[in-house]
């Protein structure tokens, strides 16, 4: 649905996309992560034909966004980071202006608008000016706006971002709604934890690179040789640090500030030398009452992925 090529943005001496190759299928939500300034904004702005490439291709649905920009606008909803609204216009104004813009015939734009209103949770403020509504609905109403012509791909950037926590919990009820009803969603957010739970896959971008892309679970077992390890020691916390530190695999040892018989640290192998690293642990004497493994979330991998990467 999504494809782009050796995909490149440059700006004089500055490139701020760096040969980006990225596959996005219909039907997936895919999650775009990345510090701003590395390139998400540039990638999504390229796919929107908003702005030309220096060199490499994308496509949409089959249509280059640069030789037929016409037909890509057609599967597209897209949402910026930074969006204007029409504060004179009332909701149901605004998005019959925006349908109207797309040749949609007056009686279907009659038809539609209401049950839009009703997927972004704002019926009851259909004859409400858009000055007058809060951030989040303006954000609501913004994302019924890229769907007015019933797009088969949406392009979301950084949807809830400055929105309280409230809002953000009904946006990604929204983004939900939308995934049951097959839309390919590509979207971007700061708000980690949220993307590794309502996307299929996620690509992490640092300085116009793609550095890691593929399923969420499958970028967790990329980070398996760098796992967390927790145990708690009965006593001999000291004799335990000792046993520690000559375990090749282990490293950053970590005393608990709030349990002084928790130690932590990181361990460099598989669960096979994971079991046995707890044997020869038992095997020396140390009383252990438990080993467990710390989980990662998306913010973790995130920072270890990009971790020393330029």
């Amino acid at each position: 649905m999504i494809e782009t090529i050796n995909l490149t943005k440059k700006y004089g001496k500055f490139t701020a996309l760096d040969s980006l190759n990225l596959k996005v299928d219909k039907g997936t939500v895919f999650g775009f992560v990345g510090h701003n300034g590395a390139g998400k904004s540039t990638t999504f702005s390229i796919l929107s034909t908003l702005l030309a490439p220096t060199s490499g291709t994308a496509f949409v649905n089959g249509y280059d966004v640069t030789k037929n920009p016409k037909m890509v606008r057609k599967y597209i909803g897209y949402m910026p980071d930074f969006f204007g609204v029409y504060d004179q216009f009332k909701t149901d104004e605004y998005l019959d202006f925006y349908g109207a813009s797309y040749g949609i015939p007056l009686e279907e734009r009659q038809k539609l608008i209401p049950q839009l209103l009703e997927l972004v949770n704002l019926t009851d403020k259909k004859d409400a000016y858009v000055d007058v509504l809060s951030r989040g609905m303006k954000q609501r109403l913004c994302l019924a706006r890229a769907l007015i012509h019933d797009p088969e791909v949406l392009i979301l950037d950084e949807p809830a971002s400055g929105l309280d926590p409230r809002a953000r919990i009904e946006m990604r009820e929204i983004l939900r709604e939308l995934k049951s009803m097959g839309k390919t969603i590509m979207i971007s957010s700061h708000i980690l934890p949220e993307l590794a739970e309502m996307c299929d896959e996620i690509g992490v971008i640092n300085g116009g690179k793609l550095v890691a892309t593929g399923r969420v679970e499958e970028i967790h077992q990329q980070l398996q040789a760098n796992k967390v390890l927790k145990v708690l020691i009965l006593k001999d916390i000291d004799k335990a640090i000792r046993f520690f530190e000559d375990i090749p695999s282990v490293s950053n040892i970590q005393l608990s500030e709030q349990r002084e018989n928790l130690l932590s640290f990181s361990f460099e192998g598989t669960d096979e030398e994971q079991v046995d690293l707890l044997k020869k642990a038992l095997d020396s004497g140390l009383m252990i009452l438990s080993l467990s493994q710390e989980e990662s979330n998306l913010e973790d991998i995130f920072l270890e992925i990009t971790k020393g990467v330029e």
